[in-house]
């Protein structure tokens, strides 16, 4: 069988989420992103997502390919994906954030402006993250039960009658705690450490960047590979609100409203068989209990050369270009 040539293998992979974001220009955004790989000198193949495949999947296919790279243009849950895809492969990552917050974007000081983003992947420098999983499954910035599920559930249809903006993200919450009804039992375990709580919000934590965002403590416990566990000590409808609007302006009542645990493993039983988990921005149903670890092997990003101080892991830094050499294969 006939091997590949080697300037197939040296191709960038795009993963090009064309619907997400709010941005006005979606029609023109495959030809924009071309340009700017042609201006930089990077030869890349652009995969667009579609509604009957799912983005993991594409991710996958793109990853075994023999790409040198593979990048994720989209949000979060695009990006996620991608992460999935690239590790199980070991080929670096990159991205080109066109979602509505971008976390994991801006937590590793990549702008959100494509034209920056595009010209990292040619000058920037590979960093190595620690990446989280629940119940195996990878997760970025962060994974709960409870209230968020249903937030993100309510926003789907907010989304499709007024399109996706951050006015519309926020608006969904204020609709999804008006329909909150029963707050979770759990027992929970942090390193060996048990408890019982009652509560209607379980949020893990794994980016530093969104903390500080958010004003809530846990960002250098992050920094030193562990999670941050969230519980909202709240039960009420108006509890909820007033916390949530709180944590959306960057006022949350530290220690007052939200219960806050730090540790390497979070387990969480629940009384049901299946639990409605949230993981960066997408959900879908569990099996119990839910289970949160690190994967031993960290992931190779794509970042700015200068960021080196702002990262949230000690990382080892390596050129463009000689990462792309390491990805071929020999």
């Amino acid at each position: 069988m006939e091997s590949a040539p080697v300037t197939d293998n040296r191709k960038i992979c795009v993963i090009l989420n064309e619907h997400s974001g709010d941005h006005p220009d979606k029609q023109s955004r495959r030809k924009s992103l071309e340009d700017l790989f042609a201006q930089n000198g990077l030869e890349a193949e652009l995969i667009g997502l579609t509604p009957d495949k799912p983005i993991l999947d594409t991710a996958r296919k793109a990853a075994g390919n023999g790409c040198a790279m593979i990048v994720a243009a989209g949000g979060d849950g695009t990006i996620g994906a991608v992460a999935t895809a690239a590790h199980e492969a070991g080929v670096p990552m990159g991205v080109i954030p066109q979602g509505t917050f971008n976390y994991f974007a801006r937590g590793l000081d990549i702008p959100e402006e494509p034209e920056d983003a595009v010209r990292i992947l040619a000058t920037g420098r590979l960093r190595e993250i620690s990446l989280g999983e629940v119940n195996g499954e990878v997760f970025l910035n962060n994974a709960s039960l409870g209230i968020y599920p249903l937030i993100l559930r309510t926003r789907e249809g907010v989304y499709q009658r007024w399109g996706r903006s951050r006015l519309a993200a926020y608006w969904s919450v204020v609709l999804a705690l008006a329909g909150f009804r029963h707050p979770l039992r759990l027992q929970v375990e942090v390193d060996g450490r048990k408890s019982e709580i009652r509560t209607p919000l379980a949020f893990v934590a794994n980016s530093a960047y969104q903390l500080d965002q958010f004003n809530l403590d846990g960002a250098e416990a992050i920094r030193d590979g562990e999670f941050v566990l969230f519980t909202s000590k709240g039960t009420s409808r108006w509890d909820l609100v007033r916390a949530s609007f709180r944590l959306a302006i960057g006022k949350a009542q530290k220690g007052e409203e939200f219960g806050c645990v730090t540790g390497r493993e979070i387990t969480l039983h629940t009384a049901r068989p299946k639990a409605l988990v949230a993981r960066d921005g997408e959900k879908e149903l569990m099996e119990t209990p839910i289970r949160f670890r690190r994967r031993s092997e960290p992931l190779r990003v794509m970042v700015p050369s200068e960021n080196v101080a702002a990262l949230e892991e000690p990382q080892i830094e390596e050129p463009a270009d000689a990462a792309l050499e390491k990805a071929l294969p020999a």
